[in-house]
């Protein structure tokens, strides 16, 4: 998994989510501005405005000035509350450290601690907030808006949302930068400021306005030429019919060197992508979740609905260890017909992340071979017990020569075939090989650390550069005891039955002491049932063409999922069934909670 820095300019029409219509949803430019400027004339004297980073507000504030300012309407927006540039900056500083000899690019950083207090002038704060209690009309508008000083002082509380995709391209594109900067960074540290602090401060943000309740009004801002406001109980309502029932994520598809064409062809992607690499199905931070009737989507970033239902989409048990976040994520790697494997890589264990990065807990991850060509394998471990220092020091030489190595002599190759399930402990030295798509499952981090050891000698068509190789970092995490014995004997295809009865079986295929998720199969020919027990369950459909996955005690609250969909089971849903609705037996990948999975490392 990779930081989604530039994601496909392409909206995924298929993964959508059938509800109910809705009746109190505004929608388009001028009725949104209209409807705002109304509130002035319902009893509110003082709104707050606040949104997600990379929200266009300047688009909002042209068209809220103009039906404003004819009621006499002030508009404040929050970027004069700032700290100057230097200030911020050296505020920040903690967050993004320069050290490259372990981070050469500096891609990395350390999640913020502060709020959005911590970056206003505490005079221009004080100043406002004595306007607010006066008599004076005010909109405040921008990012911090609704923090803690400011929040109780308004009649009505907005808050506008995009998904990660659209936040992502509005920086990318020029129509937002970084909150405070006076002019763009270079992207690559305008995307990594934002990771660490920016999407951070938003984050935290809007999960305390939707704990606190604290919101009247919702906007979806992807599109400023056709956003959508509705009343927060009305998005309330609408999360909690989506959560009723099994639901699909809208995608994200990124290019990448070694992309290949399994899944362009399958989800029939535009044309103009050069590949695709990375799908990032069900990652709960970059994801969203579309919902719609006759005429009308509502677009809203996924882990928004994550933060709102909570226990309901988790379960309580998953809410309480993992504080609210939703704690594995999935993505399909697709090097099908590429020109080359993924990069010789590792992972963070938690003594490491979180001490370093202010992360939750340790990157683990694990692959589910999909489809297989000829010659695929991923690459697992190191072969023999001397082979981890060895290979270090050739791709340390291969850093200052420019010349290639030969990997295969130190990395343990496992052939790939369809169905095949490697486990993989944060610090195992591991890759996706050449000619094969790969289910990725990971654990919970909200950034993503793939410490780069060795890439071919590629270069990265987005920069143009090589790619970074984080060597220094490398070692630091990396585990050389695990060799092709040890993970032969540990990592691959860990498991066995489950239960099995006419006409179907449920297999474990990946279980391991340090990762707090199991991995099963779950094969049938007409219809099998289950149980989410207050622990949510996700679904892929690895072999099969459609499934309908259905609520055991209200069948009407189903999804029908299509080959290779990811599919979110709420914890709340209870006993379920998924029906076959193709011809011939199926196999659904299911990833759950394992019953002890409080006491293993996260």
């Amino acid at each position: 998994m990779s930081f989604m820095f530039h994601p496909y300019p392409y909206k995924d029409l298929n993964a959508v989510n059938a509800v109910a219509p809705r009746d109190t949803v505004v929608e388009g430019a001028l009725p949104v501005a209209r409807r705002i400027a109304a509130l002035f004339g319902e009893g509110c004297r003082t709104v707050g405005l606040d949104g997600y980073a990379g929200t266009e507000f300047d688009v909002l504030y042209q068209l809220l000035a103009a039906q404003l300012q004819p009621r006499g309407v002030r508009i404040v927006r929050t970027e004069a509350l700032l700290l100057p540039p230097e200030t911020l900056r050296e505020r920040l500083r903690d967050s993004l450290p320069e050290d490259r000899s372990l981070d050469p690019v500096l891609l990395y950083g350390v999640r913020v601690p502060r709020q959005y207090e911590d970056l206003f002038c505490p005079d221009a704060l004080e100043t406002l907030s004595r306007d607010l209690r006066g008599e004076e009309k005010l909109l405040v508008l921008g990012r911090g808006a609704l923090c803690q000083t400011l929040r109780g002082l308004y009649g009505c509380r907005i808050w506008a949302d995009i998904t990660p995709r659209t936040a992502a391209l509005n920086y990318k594109y020029g129509k937002a930068h970084n909150f405070g900067e006076p002019a763009a960074l270079p992207f690559g540290a305008m995307m990594r400021r934002n990771y660490y602090v920016d999407f951070e401060l938003a984050v935290e943000l809007r999960w305390t306005l939707l704990r606190q309740e604290a919101l009247d009004w919702y906007m979806a801002a992807d599109d400023m030429a056709h956003p959508s406001l509705l009343p927060y109980g009305e998005l309330r309502s609408l999360f909690d019919e989506l959560c009723a029932k099994p639901l699909r994520c809208r995608p994200v598809y990124l290019e990448g060197v070694w992309g290949g064409f399994y899944l362009k062809r399958l989800r029939n992607l535009p044309r103009e992508m050069k590949n695709c690499a990375w799908v990032f199905d069900m990652i709960p931070m970059e994801v969203s979740l579309a919902a719609v009737w006759p005429g009308h989507e509502i677009e809203v970033p996924f882990f928004t609905f994550v933060q709102q239902q909570g226990a309901k989409l988790l379960g309580r048990p998953a809410y309480d260890a993992f504080g609210g976040y939703f704690p594995v994520r999935f993505n399909y790697d697709d090097t099908f017909h590429s020109s080359g494997n993924m990069s010789i890589q590792c992972h963070p264990d938690a003594d490491w992340v979180v001490k370093q990065h202010g992360e939750l807990g340790r990157q683990d991850e694990s692959y589910y071979v999909c489809v297989a060509g000829q010659g695929a394998c991923t690459y697992l471990g190191f072969e023999g017990e001397n082979d981890c220092e060895a290979f270090f020091a050739a791709a340390e030489k291969a850093q200052e020569t420019g010349e290639t190595i030969d990997y295969k002599r130190y990395v343990h190759a496992v052939p790939s075939k369809p169905g095949t399930q490697v486990m993989i402990p944060a610090g195992t030295i591991h890759a996706s090989g050449h000619n094969q798509v790969i289910l990725e499952i990971g654990s919970l981090t909200v950034g993503s650390y793939t410490y780069k050891l060795y890439d071919y000698q590629r270069i990265d068509p987005q920069t143009g550069q090589p790619r970074p190789i984080h060597l220094a970092a490398g070692r630091k995490v990396i585990h050389p005891e695990r060799t092709a014995r040890w993970v032969t004997e540990n990592l691959v295809n860990h498991g066995g039955v489950k239960r099995r009865g006419e006409g179907y079986e449920e297999r474990i295929v990946g279980e391991h002491a340090l990762l707090y998720f199991a991995l099963h199969t779950e094969t049938f020919d007409r219809v099998i049932e289950d149980d989410t027990r207050d622990r949510f369950h996700v679904l892929a459909l690895t072999e099969g063409e459609q499934v309908r996955i259905e609520s055991a005690a209200d069948p009407a609250r189903h999804f029908v999922a299509n080959y290779l969909d990811v599919i979110v089971v709420p914890a709340d849903l209870g006993p379920y069934r998924i029906v076959n609705l193709g011809q011939g037996p199926v196999t659904v990948h299911k990833t759950c909670l394992k019953d002890d999975f409080e006491t293993c490392a996260k």
